[in-house]
């Protein structure tokens, strides 16, 4: 096997280089000594032998009768000396010889042969590894430069940047590093791996590995918010009812989040429950906190109004504010954190009566019970055998329906009963008098500007209840209030 074989086998089987990658540097290699010698490498051909064992140089050149490109043209009669078969336009290869190439070309050629091998080699080295961004990984310090940590990671190199480093972490030469994968880079040096340890997805890798019910999907991180160094708060959901989130990522006694502390070197971690309702999960963003009462102040700015104990207002709000900071991010909402003192001199009669208003005219999906006849999806001869049988009222309908008693209504099966049942529960909201009376009262609370005072009428500030003017507590909720006249 000659020389060429031997080296592309050591390339191939010992470098790790691809058959393909091999071959396109040996092209590229001798098309730019080609060009170096003859000025173009645009009719330069390369062949390789089947076996790899032999690769050929050749001139592709056109037949003319009268030649005036010599390199690109030959005459029919000294074309017809290399084959007799010849004819005037046919192209004919010629077979260069690679030795007769000068030193300056071959100096050319060694450089473009580097260049190609070192680009497949970080082709490669890109392959393999792209698919560890996103995750975590392990190394060892190998050198520190200009306050970056470089990790040694086997074939390739990671890098550490300052703004990536948590700062209360230091590592000196052979330390073992754990780091989360942010992204991967070929620059002169070769390929490295970017990576973080003040990315809030680090700790959610490190809390995935510890948390199996994380991995099963048992349990799902919602939201995870960082200081790196400082505070770490995750909400965490889950979709059995059996299932506590939050004891399960802290583990027994809490060896499993302690696992997840020393690794970032005492940073503290919030772990608590996720709630669709706003109030209460900003209640629980506020942790360590015990917070006496959430109140939306505005719900299209997404304003809210925490109420805690003076013992409270300090551990809220955090060493320079990093906690309520923190609980600001993570539930999306701009929270105001006060006193029980501090809020007794805010009115907040208003905010209860602004949202019973807003509930009472916004557009809700939900539709007050009325005729099955006016609910979409149900077929017209389902509503018309259910109209027959006296069930036109959804109310007289789905209290049947529940109590077993809608089982034989000709023209009607057990799937049909079913489906209606379902689209009522599913669009229609039943409001007994009580409520509707509560809220068009603090609707009108909400909306009144004024009129006779003969005809004047009063609500409670709290709930909305009718009242009157001889009144000092609230009928309904019992709050206290009394009146004072307008001296104007």
């Amino acid at each position: 096997m000659s020389e060429m074989a031997d080296a592309i086998r050591e390339l191939t089987q010992e470098k790790g280089f691809s058959m393909d990658s091999v071959k396109q540097t040996i092209e590229n290699t001798l098309k730019a000594a080609y060009k170096r010698t003859f000025g173009t490498a645009d009719n330069c051909i390369i062949t390789f032998a089947d076996d790899m064992s032999d690769v050929t140089v050749a001139s592709r050149k056109t037949i003319v009768d009268g030649v005036y490109d010599p390199l690109t043209e030959i005459e029919l009669e000294d074309a017809l000396k290399l084959s007799s078969e010849c004819e005037l336009g046919d192209e004919i290869d010629i077979i260069v010889d690679p030795k007769s190439f000068d030193r300056s070309a071959v100096s050319v050629g060694k450089q473009e042969t580097h260049k190609g091998l070192n680009e497949s080699a970080k082709a490669q080295l890109i392959n393999e590894n792209k698919d560890k961004v996103g995750q975590i990984i392990v190394g060892y310090f190998q050198r520190e430069y200009k306050g970056s940590i470089y990790v040694d990671l086997g074939r390739v190199e990671g890098v550490l940047p300052v703004k990536y480093q948590s700062p209360r972490e230091k590592f000196e030469k052979d330390d073992r590093i754990k780091a989360y994968v942010m992204d991967i880079k070929s620059n002169s040096n070769g390929v490295q791996l970017i990576l973080s340890r003040s990315d809030p997805n680090f700790v959610r890798g490190l809390i995935e590995v510890e948390v199996p019910e994380i991995q099963d999907k048992t349990i799902e991180i919602k939201k995870i918010v960082r200081d790196a160094g400082y505070r770490t708060k995750l909400a965490v959901a889950t979709n059995k009812e059996d299932v506590d989130p939050v004891g399960a990522c802290v583990g027994l006694k809490g060896t499993r989040i302690q696992t997840v502390i020393r690794e970032l070197d005492g940073e503290k971690i919030d772990v608590l429950r996720y709630d669709d309702d706003p109030c209460v999960f900003i209640k629980n963003a506020l942790s360590p906190a015990e917070v006496l009462k959430v109140i939306i102040t505005d719900e299209e700015k997404r304003q809210a109004l925490a109420i805690v104990d003076e013992s409270q207002f300090s551990l809220a709000i955090g060493k320079q504010g990093q906690n309520v900071r923190l609980a600001n991010r993570l539930c999306d909402w701009s929270i105001d954190v006060k006193t029980e003192e501090q809020a007794a001199g805010i009115d907040l009669s208003e905010f209860s009566s602004r949202k019973a208003a807003e509930s009472l005219f916004s557009n809700n999906t939900k539709e007050v019970a009325a005729s099955i006849s006016d609910l979409d999806g149900i077929e017209e001869n389902v509503v018309s055998a259910l109209s027959a049988a006296g069930y036109e009222d959804i109310e007289k309908f789905i209290n049947d329906y529940d109590d077993g008693k809608l089982s034989e209504i000709a023209g009607v099966t057990a799937e049909d009963l079913e489906k209606v049942s379902k689209i009522i529960k599913e669009t229609v909201e039943f409001v007994d008098d009580e409520q509707a009376e509560g809220a068009s009262a603090a609707a009108g609370e909400a909306a009144s500007v004024g009129g006779d005072a003969s005809e004047e009428e009063y609500f409670c500030p709290e709930c909305g209840a009718r009242i009157t003017l001889d009144m000092t507590h609230c009928p309904k909720c019992g709050i206290e209030f009394e009146f004072e006249e307008d001296e104007e």
